[in-house]
């Protein structure tokens, strides 16, 4: 593998070919010939940690195109940090950091009577952040520029302070339920759901019913679901599972009767709500492990109340062993089921510590090394937009795509195991296989082919393939591509789809391998072919003698296959190349020419005079096919105000085709919440985008800032979607956001 080595400065960077099992010493002598520095006088450092003489780059997890500083010292021990002024690193004021001034003159609010609520009413108030209802006590009634202001407090959180709102915020507490069979077609209820999981409880919102369906075992509504005052769900649909309150509209004081007053009371209950904690169901006298202390369960002294940074679990000061006095000094904190290596926890700077791990290594008497392929590197990135178990093609990825090594085809999440051919799960399906070549029993016809199932091979010795040693059994990854023919499982003669294209697709990658059996394959790398689905599998005596299960897959995907005409003019069209992991092609063109100059000094030396070298002529450049966004893209990305700028520097890799062009796209609109592709993006203030559910959960957590740059937000403010960034990522990552 590759890492790139760097001076604290910045000017100077060189590229080396490294094994992971690399000694630092070993290392520091590479980095002599390159920088031209002692290595008695070069301190490298890597992630905060400094590499020390006796350890080996395994030890620090440095892997493919990681970058390692490396900081000069003259003899004197006087470190040299040639640092300009404009890259220097400095430590923000107060001021900096966005702290500003929130104070504004003081209005006056004098204190009157409402002709609709008086002091100590029972209302539901309409909180800004969710857009939900909650139970709510008036405390005290102002006026403002004839307008009424309402002092209220939330009923059922103590710690909660009262604030001021306007009327049109709170209305008499809805007490009066409404049976399924008695809704009508227009009418306008309150209602219990969940937005982000519509099967568990959720928060209360009023919902305009304009279809209803009785069916045999559940019940449905179809309408509009408010959200707050400005942000309607359209043709929703929600399975009421819990009460339906018919909303109160307000009576005139002097119109009350004696039943509207008590109703005006509060009883002391809570509507059901959405609990923080299922295990309590937020009780406050119930004991829980999971919202207090986890050694004696209790919630009190919240202010002694210390937090695990890695688990999130809370301790009581007095209940640690050894108990604490006071909060630790450091700014981070482990309890000890996630503190297991005292040794393991090295802070910035420091070196490694003696452990566990290191012992045993230094014992061991393998002199093994993995080399400096690319066959051992682990992945640098990892698919965020769809889950591990997605089904069908992956957003942005487009038929036709190739990557050089299967380490980049698991990053995409096309197919996530390194070097298994079958991607799934026995309680699942199959999600993705890979064809290589590795089986004699595979045929491969293009748009159809025969695959052999996996193992039967005896792999110990940690080899990658082998002979047939034994018969294969319809279990685990077996089992799984079985499940994807529409057909019912059988493990004992297997099963033919009456309907194959009704089967679960299964995405499929060609191996550059596969050229000795197939014409099919890709002259390198591992390209994607789509989605093919099982017509039938079964049980057969292989060419080894020994038993295997064999599936025929059929091609059906409506992109054209990359070995045909129209295929060949599609990737084409978008540019598509195959792809190299970041900065290989440097770290490369740097080898090739260490090696050329490596035997040309032979030459001279063999020789003893100096060779004349003819200069090679200009190669011809080669005609890059810049991507050509699609015009409804083109008109939201235009639309997007907000994010002008961000979409010009995505717009710089159109000439590099499609595949880069999403990766920059990808790259700049990452939530800094989820750190997932933004899905229902919200742009704040300050031009930074997050998803609308995550700055709901910061909200709600007592967070009213940007998670990027901690602008300041109001309480109140209103989470927009922005519809033109949400329309242009849904066309650019078809269904990307399924699992959100």
């Amino acid at each position: 593998m590759y890492v790139k080595v760097r001076t604290m400065d910045g000017k100077q960077e060189a590229i080396l070919i490294i094994s992971k099992l690399t000694e630092v010493e070993d290392f520091k002598r590479e980095i002599e010939q390159e920088f031209n520095v002692k290595a008695d006088l070069q301190r490298l450092f890597f992630r905060g940690k400094q590499l020390e003489n006796g350890y080996k780059l395994y030890d620090y997890n440095i892997n493919l195109n990681d970058v390692i500083q490396l900081m000069m010292r003259v003899n004197d021990d006087v470190e040299i940090k040639a640092t300009s002024s404009s890259s220097a690193i400095t430590t923000s004021s107060d001021s900096e950091k966005g702290v500003t001034d929130n104070s504004h003159e003081d209005e006056m609010l004098i204190e009157t009577e409402s002709l609709y609520y008086k002091l100590g009413d029972a209302v539901d108030c309409l909180d800004q952040t969710y857009g939900a209802w909650f139970e709510a006590i008036i405390l005290k009634i102002y006026k403002k520029e004839d307008k009424l202001i309402y002092n209220v407090r939330w009923e059922f959180d103590d710690n909660a302070p009262p604030f001021n709102i306007p009327e049109l915020s709170i209305r008499p507490r809805a007490r009066c339920l409404i049976q399924f069979d008695a809704l009508k077609i227009g009418q306008k209820v309150m209602i219990n759901h969940n937005v982000d999981n519509p099967k568990e409880t959720g928060l209360w919102y009023d919902f305009t019913i304009l279809k209803i369906d009785k069916k045999r075992r559940t019940q449905e509504l179809t309408g509009t679901l408010h959200i707050g005052r400005d942000q309607p769900l359209e043709n929703h649909k929600i399975n009421p599972k819990s009460e339906i309150f018919a909303i109160e509209e307000p009576k005139l004081l002097g119109e009350r009767t004696p039943e509207d007053e008590q109703h005006m009371i509060s009883n002391g209950k809570r509507r059901r709500i959405q609990a923080n904690c299922n295990a309590c169901l937020d009780n406050p006298r119930t004991k829980c492990r999971e919202c207090g202390c986890r050694v004696c369960a209790g919630k009190e002294d919240e202010h002694n109340l210390l937090l695990c940074d890695e688990c999130n679990s809370a301790y009581h000061l007095r209940c640690l062993n050894p108990p604490l006095t006071s909060l630790p000094e450091e700014d981070y904190w482990y309890c000890a089921e996630c503190k297991n290596d005292e040794n393991e926890i090295v802070k910035a700077g420091d070196k490694l510590k003696q452990t566990k791990k290191k012992t045993t290594n230094e014992n061991s008497n393998s002199k093994r090394d993995w080399g400096k392929g690319m066959a051992c590197v682990g992945r640098t990135k990892q698919c965020s937009i769809v889950p591990p178990n997605h089904r069908g093609p992956i957003p942005g990825v487009e038929v036709g795509m190739c990557w050089i090594y299967r380490v980049q085809v698991s990053e995409v999440g096309v197919h996530r195991p390194h070097i298994a051919g079958i991607h799934g799960r026995e309680t699942d399906c199959a999600y993705s296989i890979v064809l290589s070549g590795g089986y004699e029993d595979d045929i491969d016809n293009g748009d159809e082919f025969m695959y052999t199932g996996s193992g039967g091979r005896d792999l110990s010795g940690n080899k990658r393939t082998a002979e047939q040693s034994c018969d294969q059994t319809l279990t685990r990854m077996n089992k799984a591509l079985a499940v994807n023919c529409n057909a019912k499982l059988n493990a004992t003669v297997g099963a033919t789809a009456e309907d194959w294209r009704g089967g679960i697709p299964v995405r499929v990658v060609r191996n550059f391998k596969l050229a000795k059996h197939s014409k099919y394959a890709p002259e390198e790398g591992n390209r994607y072919d789509g989605i093919y689905k099982v017509v039938k599998y079964y049980p057969d005596t292989g060419k080894s003698g020994f038993r295997v299960w064999r599936y025929l897959l059929r091609r059906d995907d409506p992109a054209p296959a990359p070995w045909t005409k129209e295929g060949k003019a599609q990737i084409a069209a978008l540019g598509l190349k195959p792809m190299y992991p970041d900065g290989y092609l440097e770290a490369m063109a740097k080898n090739s020419s260490n090696k050329t100059n490596k035997k040309r000094n032979e030459f001279r030396e063999q020789e003893n005079s100096i060779a004349l070298t003819k200069q090679e002529p200009p190669k011809k450049k080669r005609k890059r096919e810049t991507y050509e966004l699609e015009s409804e893209v083109v008109k939201f990305i235009d639309e997007d105000q907000g994010n002008v700028k961000l979409w010009d520097e995505c717009r710089t890799a159109l000439s590099n085709g499609k595949a880069a062009f999403l990766q920059q796209v990808s790259e700049r609109f990452t939530c800094p919440c989820c750190l997932e592709v933004v899905y229902n993006p919200v742009t704040t203030p300050c031009a930074h985008n997050i998803c609308l559910g995550c700055l709901k959960r910061s909200f709600s957590s007592g967070v009213h800032c940007c998670p990027s740059c901690r602008h300041s937000l109001d309480t109140n403010y209103k989470m927009e979607v922005n519809r033109f960034l949400s329309s242009a990522l849904l066309l650019l990552y078809p269904g990307y956001g399924g699992g959100r």
